[in-house]
């Protein structure tokens, strides 16, 4: 079985490939169910949570470039008391599989490949939703989602500047400063202000609204990554009432993005107002953005497939 850390997934999970191997899983479909949760209580500290995200491509789905098809199961630990001890509050796995023979291919390093994959997410949507000639980028947060999505947006448009904002101003000043360091045009943001925007794209643990609909200017494209759980919101109701809304997948846009389920209890939008997932444009079923003038929104929470597509694109099958 082979062990592949950050530095190989890096290489071997280069934007644009990664982006297609997304793009033709949501097109050819696996199985992938909600992704388990279980509470970790913990001695003196704040409770964990335990999160399995299984997937697997069944007989009659496609099959990767070597035949085979896979298995893969992400086992992630969140732990918040690890900040004491200096660690980080997220420690992620992946185990890949032989769907046909249940042997195990390879371990990789769960961290490295959720941060690709979800940026990757992001930049997918982004080929419908965004505008083409888009060069002013807005980031909020400056975790580690924040750095793989500036890379990952610099990569597929023609980013002329990326501004960087959190609510620590320092770590906003450092990742500029590693972002420009490595040839991207980074600097701090000193407000979440979009105007002006081309794209903003949110990677925050926020639980009240950062971006606001009456702030957005025509033709944006807001990409909302940060709220995973019901009880978190990146942006406003009235932001998603004004835009045309894609989500991930409707199962988990529906059941666990805040931004989508506090719109829907406040009675701004309906089930309905979402117009499409990511599979349907894939498709070619929703043709994405129709106006230059159009406002957009992608909200994700994670698809198990989105692992599973990395996990066997890194492995070359």
């Amino acid at each position: 079985m082979r062990m592949i850390g950050p530095e190989d997934l890096r290489r071997t999970l280069p934007w644009h490939a990664l982006e297609d191997a997304l793009a033709a899983m949501f097109r050819d479909g696996c199985e992938a169910p909600l992704r388990h949760r279980h509470p970790l209580r913990q001695d003196g500290a704040p409770e964990g949570m335990l999160l399995l995200m299984p997937a697997w491509q069944s007989a009659g789905q496609a099959p990767g470039r070597s035949g085979r098809r896979f298995t893969g199961v992400k086992i992630v630990h969140v732990l918040p008391g690890n900040g004491a001890r200096g660690l980080p509050a997220v420690q992620a796995s992946y185990l890949l599989s032989d769907a046909g023979t249940g042997e195990p291919v390879a371990l990789l390093d769960g961290g490295e490949l959720t941060d690709r994959r979800t940026a990757a997410a992001s930049t997918l949507a982004g080929r419908f939703l965004a505008r083409p000639d888009s060069r002013r980028l807005l980031i909020l947060g400056a975790g580690r989602v924040a750095t793989a999505l500036a890379e990952a947006w610099c990569a597929r448009f023609p980013i002329a500047e990326v501004a960087i904002w959190s609510r620590n101003g320092d770590n906003a000043a450092r990742l500029a400063t590693r972002l420009a360091a490595h040839g991207l045009p980074a600097r701090a943001a000193a407000t979440i202000d979009p105007r002006g925007f081309d794209i903003v794209s949110a990677a925050t643990l926020a639980e009240a609204p950062l971006i606001r609909g009456a702030d957005v200017e025509p033709g944006t494209h807001v990409d909302l990554v940060g709220a995973f759980r019901p009880t978190m919101r990146e942006s406003d109701s009235a932001l998603l009432a004004r835009a045309t809304l894609v989500v991930d997948t409707r199962a988990g846009g529906l059941g666990e993005a805040g931004d989508v389920v506090q719109a829907i209890a406040e009675g701004a939008i309906a089930e309905s107002h979402v117009a499409a997932d990511l599979a349907e444009l894939c498709r070619g079923a929703h043709p994405g953005r129709t106006r230059r003038d159009e406002i957009t929104v992608f909200k994700s929470v994670g698809w198990a497939g989105e692992d599973l597509a990395a996990a066997i694109l890194a492995c070359g099958g």
